[in-house]
């Protein structure tokens, strides 16, 4: 096929057929560059192809930095801190973070776990066991816990403090209002608080009641059975000590009259204290095990994350409903390729794209003309002008400037390159 006669109308290269290495690239891509910057075969330049693909990829950059921002000032900051209801580093009124750090000026060392494998790990013989809840542990978790061998320290239990203490049970009733109780036994703890502010349903006896020694103080008003705020049995070789408010240990509420008096000396008996907070995602499977990456990352990273996960799924969403789904339409007339190729010059025409159609045209001519003398497709461009000079009986300058020599300026210097083309292309016959 040569290259047809016109002004303006080129002639792309035939469907299916790939240009060798050494040929011109198709319209729209760069070809070898000129010292000015100029890109020869289409026209343009490195600047306007860079102005090009923002254009096309500003939107992704953008997000991409939005997300990029809001992971950094997640991460970068100092981690915030805790807000777990009675951890020991949480600062705010429904934390301990008050209890701990007197702990620690007295000389307690506070081991603070959110895993039964890892109180268990930490728990045993001299040491305090805090469990803080066990309305999330199960029956194998309350059995590790109780089995520990550590004296315990249970917060308002429920189905653990009759594992953990034989004869006692939860009270189910009392009231929701603190009231100041006080101390009607013996113990030496309850006696140095004497007076404190607290409520909740406490522990009752039940059965043929705890072991000899054992000690109920602080009785809640209005109860039947009588309840009381506090416990404190020797049980299993080891003591148990119950508050049936988990408020007292609170920041809010620990300077409440002798509430701190009667947790520091709960909490405050041994050296090390094990404190342990139940979390929702911990059951009870596997060994202790350290910090992971979740561990080292500031609470705010997950939400971040999270976040992040709703853009990109929000984002899906919206590209997929711009684009649709790929649907097959019957063409209602059949286009011949003349007509196609005729339509895409007078595009051509009218954007006086010179450059793309002097490409389209050097295009297929190197195409054809390779695949006339039998050079491969991985055929490089010095090798391409050789075989066609030798076999057209030209000068190899000649040829480069014919295939790789810049656009046209001009409508007539389009219709020139289309007819030296078609004469070089007329010359060449297989050697």
């Amino acid at each position: 096929m040569s290259a047809p006669r016109g002004p303006v109308t080129a002639a792309p290269a035939p469907a299916g057929t790939a240009a060798p290495a050494g040929s011109p690239a198709p319209a729209g891509s760069p070809g070898p560059a000129r010292p000015d910057g100029t890109v020869l075969g289409d026209g343009t330049t490195a600047r306007s192809r860079a102005g090009s693909r923002w254009r096309r990829y500003r939107w992704v950059l953008v997000v991409a930095g939005v997300l990029a921002v809001a992971v950094l000032a997640a991460v970068l900051p100092a981690p915030v801190r805790s807000t777990t209801p009675l951890a020991p580093d949480n600062p705010h009124e429904n934390g301990a973070r008050a209890v701990a750090e007197v702990l620690a000026d007295q000389g307690v060392t506070t081991t603070y776990v959110r895993s039964t494998a890892a109180a268990v790990a930490a728990a045993g013989p001299g040491t305090t066991l805090l469990v803080t809840s066990d309305w999330l542990l199960t029956d194998p978790q309350m059995e590790a816990v109780a089995g520990s061998g550590a004296d315990l320290v249970l917060l308002d239990p429920t189905y653990l403090l009759a594992l953990a203490a034989p004869g006692l049970d939860t009270g189910w009733s009392g009231s929701g209002t603190p009231a100041r109780l006080s101390a009607t036994c013996a113990d030496d703890d309850a006696g140095a608080a004497g007076t404190i502010t607290g409520s909740g349903a406490g522990v009752v006896v039940s059965g043929s009641g705890p072991a000899a020694g054992a000690s109920l103080c602080f009785p809640l008003p209005g109860t039947d059975p009588q309840a009381y705020l506090y416990a404190d049995v020797e049980s299993g070789g080891r003591r148990v000590t119950v508050l049936g408010d988990a408020g007292l240990l609170t920041n809010a509420r620990v300077a409440d009259d002798g509430n701190a008096a009667l947790v520091l000396r709960a909490l405050g008996r041994h050296d090390e204290l094990v404190w342990y907070v139940p979390s929702a995602t911990d059951t009870g499977g596997g060994e202790a095990a350290g910090p992971g990456l979740a561990d080292l990352l500031p609470p705010t990273a997950r939400l971040v994350l999270l976040q992040a996960l709703v853009v990109v799924l929000a984002l899906a969403l919206w590209r997929g409903r711009r684009l649709g789904r790929v649907v097959v339409e019957r063409l209602p007339v059949v286009v011949r390729s003349a007509e196609t190729t005729r339509g895409r010059g007078r595009l051509y025409r009218v954007a006086r794209a010179h450059g793309h159609a002097a490409a389209s045209l050097r295009a297929g001519t190197a195409a054809r003309l390779a695949r006339r003398l039998g050079l491969p497709r991985s055929a490089d461009a010095p090798s391409l002008i050789t075989a066609v000079a030798r076999a057209a009986r030209r000068d190899e300058t000649e040829v480069r400037d014919l295939l790789y020599g810049p656009p046209p300026p001009s409508d007539a210097g389009l219709e020139t390159l289309a007819r030296l083309l078609d004469q070089l292309e007329s010359e060449v016959h297989p050697t």
